[in-house]
């Protein structure tokens, strides 16, 4: 990978898998909605999350987000970049035994603090049997076939910066869905209109660059969600800049591949 490119994604991702990043905006106790499924609710509530996880949950709203992902038990899915793993425990106990998480990191993720992160990764795995760690180069992915859903949570913007081409990513990942099979994402929100032009400095992207790439891969956009809209965010900011973590203005969007 180009130097430069790497240099421009690390403070990101090496500040999220580390926890060294600007405090959470949102402190505030998160309960899981009372209308949530019972295997999210047991997802989320597990014992088995960290205190740091769990703390991210008010700004984050994992139940709602997985509820509305329709996530289910006995579900194959796919994780890109799980490195921080705030969703793959959750996804792991989500889906049950009778399902199967496949966890994607990127050769340079799993390298980080020399090679702990890839470690990290698969003693996950191998602690639990319904998941499977794979570190590879995204343009070079290769999904299983039959999918049920694939998550691709505040990482899409960073593609760009480490040389992958969404488009081939696109349409594998939309090759490897069932017919009806959900692509999920969520990320940070640049200005209307701007695409990826902030995706390497501010680590933002604007919605369209999403839509407009995915839609192309062949799906159809199923959901377009305000719930972790925050209009309170201009979308000017380094999304880890003091006070704005847990707090950026975010799109949550839901593809479908036809049936």
């Amino acid at each position: 990978m180009n130097l430069s490119l790497l240099t421009r994604a690390l403070p990101y991702a090496f500040l999220a898998t580390l926890g060294l990043s600007a405090p959470v905006a949102q402190a505030q106790e998160y309960r899981v909605p009372a209308n949530t499924p019972e295997h999210i609710k047991r997802a989320v509530e597990s014992e088995t999350r960290s205190e740091q996880q769990v703390a991210r949950d008010a700004g984050r709203l994992p139940a709602e987000v997985l509820t509305l992902a329709d996530l289910n038990e006995g579900d194959h899915v796919a994780e890109i970049s799980t490195f921080g793993q705030y969703y793959t425990p959750m996804l792991v106990k989500a889906v049950g035994p009778a399902g199967k998480v496949e966890m994607y990191d990127m050769p340079y993720l799993a390298a980080f603090s020399d090679g702990n992160v890839g470690k990290a990764g698969q003693a996950f795995a191998d602690a639990n049997e319904n998941a499977e760690y794979h570190i590879v180069h995204y343009s070079d992915i290769s999904f299983p076939a039959g999918l049920d859903a694939v998550y691709n949570v505040l990482y899409y913007h960073d593609l760009e910066g480490v040389d992958v081409d969404t488009a081939v990513m696109n349409r594998k990942i939309f090759s490897a869905l069932k017919p009806g099979g959900k692509y999920v994402i969520v990320d940070h929100l640049a200005e209307d209109g701007s695409g990826w032009r902030d995706s390497t400095t501010i680590h933002r992207i604007g919605k369209e660059a999403i839509v407009d790439e995915i839609t192309a891969a062949g799906f159809s956009l199923l959901v377009d969600s305000d719930i972790l809209a925050n209009p309170e965010d201009d979308r000017s900011a380094m999304v880890f800049s003091p006070g704005m973590r847990g707090g950026t203005d975010r799109a949550v969007l839901i593809f479908q591949k036809p049936r």
